[in-house]
Formats: C-alpha cells, structure tokens, sequence
C-alpha cells in the first residue's frame, strides 16, 4: 500500500455537494492499494500513520504523534497512487489493486485507525471527490509498505 501523509490545519472531503468527511487539526491521508497487498500492508500503513511523529512539541521540534496531538485523521481512497507515468502520456495503473480488495484494504487501514482511539473521517471509496487540504508546516510524507523509498 500506499499513502501520501499531509499534516493539516483542516481538511475536508466533498461528495455531489456533500461534506462526506472533515477533519480540524491532524492528518490526511491519501491512500492506494496494490496488486498483492495484504491486512498486513494496511496494518503497516496504519501503525506508521499512528506513530509518526510530525507535530511539535514544547520546544517546538516534530516529536508528537497524531494522538498525542490531539488531532484527527481524514483517510481519502486515491487508486492514482500507483499510476506509472514512465512510458507515454497518460498513466497506466495496471499494479492498483481491484476495487473490491482495495475497498477491504482502505477500510481495513481505517479501521486500525479508529482502534487507536483516533478519530477518522473518510472520503467515499470510488466516487468523485474534492478534497480540500489544507496544509501545515507544510509537512508531505510518503510511506510504502514495501518499502520501496
């Protein structure tokens, strides 16, 4: 799997109009799942999430997690992340998982979530959404739970 971690001031998803998730201080995450990614990944997905620590002490230095923080987290589905943009013009995304499995995956990294005692919101898996982010610091993280970067 794969996620693209933002520390937010707010952040917000939009559905046909409707908010669908929104979040104050925190994080969101923009999350894809790959061909042959396993419960495994999206555990590792979410402790890394959970743990990171990206939000500043009293001293001011990047030593707190999400929950020590007191913030939220808002978990927006994004297949996108495993575009390959190598060759030609336009992505291929021929490594994205299924929709079905990345549904249980996203869900799965979710749930994790919540069972730390965190507060999440999400976006809706498969529809059109706008996103709105709005960033702090700005600090843009990238995890992979392969490992790759």
């Amino acid at each position: 799997m794969r996620a693209v971690v933002q520390r937010v001031q707010r952040g917000r998803v939009t559905v046909a109009g409707r908010i669908t998730g929104e979040i104050g201080p925190g994080l969101v995450v923009l999350i894809g799942a790959g061909q042959g990614d396993t419960r495994d990944d999206a555990r590792y997905i979410a402790d890394k999430v959970a743990n990171l620590r990206i939000f500043e002490d009293d001293q001011g230095k990047m030593n707190r997690s999400v929950q020590e923080a007191g913030g939220a987290v808002l978990v927006v589905s994004q297949f996108t992340l495993y575009g390959d943009c190598r060759k030609g013009r336009r992505p291929g995304f021929s490594t994205a998982a299924r929709p079905d499995t990345a549904r249980e995956l996203v869900e799965a990294v979710t749930e994790n979530l919540r069972a730390r005692g965190l507060a999440v919101a999400t976006g809706r898996f498969q529809e059109h959404m706008v996103v709105e982010i709005i960033n702090d610091g700005p600090v843009t993280l990238l995890l992979d739970s392969a490992r790759v970067f």
